[in-house]
């Protein structure tokens, strides 16, 4: 089971290119795609979430429904910011922002052990250390001299992927009350229902072709596939394993466009690769 990981980390490059793909399109606004993506997020979700619904009691409690509307707060706030960036900027320029995610999310759960709940956070620095190390090479192999410019698109990604971090982080905090994929469906459906009634986006006036419909779905299935499995991670494995794991996705990056698009990769991503490497399999073998 503790591949599964490593597929929600190619799942999480495919949905990102596909996201990109639909945002270039000048009829398709950042509000538009902030609520109809999760429109067909939730669309995808409905014929499955009859047979895989799982609520504990405990999720109607007060303190966990403030923690949920925390969390759908800051994925609001973090797809927002992280779109705005795509819609405006190359996904190169963009890498080095967006990799700083693995490393917020690592430097918040060992925040959360010390002060919130040092049971649901691993605090074993036979993890935390190599998890560390793999996020600080991921982020040397995408840094350039040219990504030194911090335009507001750059600066956006960074707060996209600050917000994202913690949203992760807080989730934890009520993901034994649900099955990662009810819980999806609930974030999601409250995130589309918030983000229609501030944004109020017209489906009619984006003219979105039946092509840019197909690729909502397939990036909203994508993502219902990343994070059913990334949840499952984070209560199975922990979350600073989980990350870890999943900094293996653009290893696999690399090797692929070698294979198969004949794009060699830098010595940078050749070195990266090694040192995550070997801190995933310290990781799982220690």
């Amino acid at each position: 089971m503790v591949i599964l990981p490593v597929f929600a980390a190619i799942a999480l490059g495919a949905g990102t290119i596909i996201e990109r793909i639909i945002l270039k399109k000048k009829n398709i606004s950042i509000k538009f795609y902030e609520t109809y993506s999760f429109l067909a997020i939730v669309l995808v979700m409905i014929p499955f979430i009859f047979f895989l619904w799982n609520v504990s009691p405990d999720a109607l409690l007060l303190k966990n429904i403030l923690i949920l509307a925390a969390v759908v707060v800051l994925a609001i706030l973090a797809n927002y910011f992280t779109f705005y960036s795509m819609k405006w900027e190359k996904l190169s320029k963009l890498e080095p922002a967006k990799m700083v995610e693995p490393l917020f999310t690592i430097l918040l759960a060992i925040i959360f052990s010390i002060f919130i709940d040092a049971t649901l956070y691993e605090r074993n620095i036979k993890i935390i250390i190599p998890a560390i190390i793999a996020g600080a090479a991921l982020i040397f192999s995408h840094f350039e001299k040219h990504h030194l410019k911090f335009n507001k698109y750059f600066l956006a990604a960074i707060i996209g992927s600050f917000f994202f971090a913690s949203e992760l982080v807080v989730s934890r905090l009520i993901l034994d009350n649900y099955s990662s994929f009810t819980f999806y469906f609930v974030r999601c459906t409250l995130i589309f229902i918030l983000s229609l009634a501030i944004f109020r986006p017209s489906f009619t006036k984006a003219k979105a072709k039946t092509k840019t419909i197909f690729f909502l779905l397939l990036t909203g299935a994508i993502w219902v596939a990343f994070r059913t499995i990334l949840y499952y991670g984070y209560t199975t494995f922990g979350i600073i394993f989980t990350t870890l794991i999943i900094m293996l996705g653009p290893v696999f990056i690399y090797l692929f466009a070698w294979i198969f698009l004949k794009d060699k990769p830098t010595w940078k991503n050749i070195v990266a690769s090694i040192v995550i490497l070997g801190a995933v399999l310290y990781g799982l073998f220690i």
